[in-house]
């Protein structure tokens, strides 16, 4: 039965119900990590000997539950932990003074959110901090704002191309084929713009577009992979989990460790939020801690791209077995 051929007073009730639903699931998917942002185990090191090192150490197990503390024996081993991406900063403590070390290129949000609890804490004790930056943001672009934005971009850029695949009628090796080919533009294109207009996001290019590239395809594999397995509403139930989840729960304007769980945790699994950590690491990091993310997203696309390949035969089978005439059996004599 198709939509149109149901009664008119109930095509209005589906209507009075479905839209304030997707409100709601709006809402609670975008609002809710924002209003609730907060670190959470958030990886901070603490370096220098014990003895000078606990007095910080203990002023920030204070706040419960929201800094997972790493201790270093000297400033050194704090800079490779950040540059490493064991740790988003680490308070260094020496006869000097105490240093605050930072990683805007990490996230700015948490480089911001670690100068003010730091100072806080370091004028309560009546001394200055000294904050430096291991690994900065790009210099035209020190809030990361174009990383952060690049989400929705590469969202809808990989949501497209899955409905076009659909609606288009493609199917099989050429419907993959479009995918593969899509996805590789778009990595170019974005990889162009980010570098050379914007110069937002360092590092090697092929790095940077292949990351692009394969975020987007993971997202349009999913998508047109749910649509050849369900048919029509694949379409919508993935574009439902890039958007209403993956996208919200990505971390990408703070971290995953800033969002409430398990928020941050589920983001990382999905597409956005793994192509935003692998996009980090590649263009800031000299690709490190890169595999757990490049891993995620290519299950994504080999899982999305595998239901398109499925799919395709499958339909094939059934067709084949519809359209085969039946033998009526030979009259005797």
């Amino acid at each position: 039965m198709s939509p149109t051929s149901l009664p008119t007073h109930r095509r209005i009730a589906a209507v009075l119900v479905l839209i304030p639903t997707l409100v709601a699931l709006a809402l609670w998917a975008f609002a809710w990590p924002a209003a609730r942002t907060a670190p959470r185990d958030l990886p901070l090191g603490v370096a220098g000997p014990p003895a000078a090192t606990a007095p910080v150490a203990q002023q920030l197990e204070q706040r419960k539950g929201a800094f997972d503390l790493h201790r270093y024996a000297d400033e050194a081993e704090a800079r490779d932990a950040i540059e490493e991406r064991e740790v988003y900063g680490a308070v260094v403590v020496s006869p000097e003074g105490p240093k605050l070390l930072t990683a805007s290129a990490a996230s700015p949000a948490v480089a911001q959110l670690l100068q003010q609890a730091v100072a806080h804490q370091a004028a309560a004790s009546g001394q200055e901090i000294v904050t430096e930056d291991v690994v900065p943001a790009a210099a035209s672009d020190p809030r990361g704002a174009v990383l952060n934005t690049s989400v929705l971009p590469l969202a809808l850029a990989g949501i497209g191309a899955g409905v076009a695949v659909t609606l288009l009628g493609l199917r099989g090796p050429v419907a993959a084929g479009a995918l593969v080919g899509s996805a590789a533009l778009v990595g170019g294109v974005a990889a162009g713009l980010s570098q050379s207009w914007l110069e937002a996001l360092p590092g090697d290019w092929w790095a940077v577009a292949g990351t692009f590239a394969l975020a987007t395809l993971a997202v349009s594999g999913a998508v047109a992979g749910l649509a050849a397995l369900l048919g029509r509403p694949g379409l919508g139930l993935g574009a439902l989990l890039v958007m209403l989840i993956g996208n919200p729960f990505s971390g990408a304007a703070s971290a995953p460790e800033m969002l409430p769980e398990p928020a941050g945790v589920i983001g990382q699994w999905l597409p956005p939020g793994a192509g935003v950590s692998l996009l980090r690491s590649v263009a800031f990091f000299d690709g490190t801690s890169a595999v757990g993310s490049a891993l995620t997203l290519t299950w994504w696309a080999v899982l999305g791209l595998g239901a398109v390949l499925v799919g395709h035969a499958a339909r094939g089978r059934t067709a084949a077995a519809e359209n085969t005439p039946e033998h009526e059996p030979a009259l005797a004599g």
